[in-house]
């Protein structure tokens, strides 16, 4: 082999040669596919999966003949029976995105089909399947990644980094919101949970709190009907989160009109708070009383970059399988914050 300054010794061959294997190892496609499509957040990931160059996408299998295949981002995929996607050994990480009440049954079977599984939230009703389930995992050398989004979330992240860096000063609450209008058609299945909108969309705020504050040492929760719809939806719900030296607070109706516009993070400090108010267009407002790290005293709006939305989730599940990448967030996180949310739900 030539280089500009002449002959490239045995060695160095085999060096550039070793480090090309490497960087083709590094970059090459993963083998990607869907299980099920009946969760909401199905249609958004088939396309965001089928975007990225990181995988190559190799269909989707809904077990279900009664899911609808007509929505867009469904368009020209390839339709594998379950066999087929269990018994592919090409295929190394599969997105499991059926209902809720299905996940947890598909997700144990890719991964003791040996496969990496994104798993949708909310996890499943039965907290000791889902022990079992990252237990089988990591003794397989697999990983089970939680679909929530908002782990990524800029502007999540930064007022948690305030906190977690003592900007905010000693934190002493947490307050979280979301409200979600909904049609009485997109009630009915979630009527079927006991929690309810708790356990629809607290998941999110719960999984948020647990990564800040660890696991509570008291939980109460309000599990209330105030619709005049007659579906016994649990639509206006409350869970207080006692720990040593903070109280927070997650608050899930399905009332609100406009709802998206209100959804609010609050991390309450002695030096100051950090809102995030909505979550998108993401906002983020620092309250400081003294200066602190980067923040002046006083409020100021912070600067974040663009939205993500599942993009890094999948992003980090490609480097943990190309390189082994330890994940962000553990199965002991997974399990502290898929009980805290049962508990509050009133599920366990």
């Amino acid at each position: 082999m030539r280089t500009a300054h002449g002959l490239l010794s045995r060695r160095g061959f085999c060096l550039a040669s070793a480090a090309q294997v490497a960087l083709r190892s590094d970059e090459r496609r993963i083998r990607v596919a869907v299980l099920g499509i009946g969760h909401a957040h199905g249609p958004n990931k088939v396309s965001v999966l089928r975007s990225m160059p990181e995988y190559d996408f190799a269909g989707i299998c809904e077990p279900d003949s009664t899911q609808p295949r007509h929505a867009a981002p469904f368009q020209g995929v390839h339709w594998l029976s379950l066999k087929k996607l269990l018994d592919d050994a090409s295929i190394e990480f599969v997105a499991v995105e059926s209902r809720v009440q299905e996940n947890l049954a598909y997700a144990q079977m890719a991964v003791d089909a040996g496969k990496f599984v994104h798993l949708d939230k909310a996890p499943g009703q039965d907290l000791h399947k889902l022990k079992k389930l990252l237990t089988d995992a990591a003794r397989r050398k697999r990983v089970v990644q939680m679909g929530y989004d908002w782990r990524y979330h800029p502007a999540m992240r930064t007022a948690i980094e305030a906190a977690r860096k003592g900007w905010l000063g000693d934190i002493y609450g947490l307050q979280a919101t979301i409200n979600k209008p909904i049609t009485a058609e997109e009630r009915l299945p979630l009527a079927a949970f006991r929690g309810g909108m708790m356990f629809e969309l607290g998941c999110h705020m719960i999984d948020r709190m647990v990564d800040l504050l660890g696991r509570p040492t008291k939980i109460a929760s309000f599990l209330r009907h105030d619709s005049k719809i007659a579906d016994g939806l649990a639509d206006n719900t409350l869970a207080i989160f006692e720990y040593d030296r903070a109280l927070a607070e997650v608050y899930i109706a399905a009332l609100q009109p406009n709802g998206n516009s209100y959804r609010t993070f609050k991390v309450l400090g002695t030096n100051g708070t950090a809102t995030v108010r909505p979550f998108s267009p993401q906002r983020l407002e620092m309250d400081l009383r003294e200066p602190a790290g980067p923040y002046r005293a006083d409020r100021q709006t912070v600067e974040l970059p663009p939205e993500p939305g599942s993009r890094p989730s999948f992003q980090e599940m490609a480097r943990i399988i190309r390189a082994g990448l330890r994940p962000t967030y553990s199965a002991e996180h997974d399990i502290m914050a898929h009980e805290a949310l049962l508990i509050a739900c009133r599920m366990i």
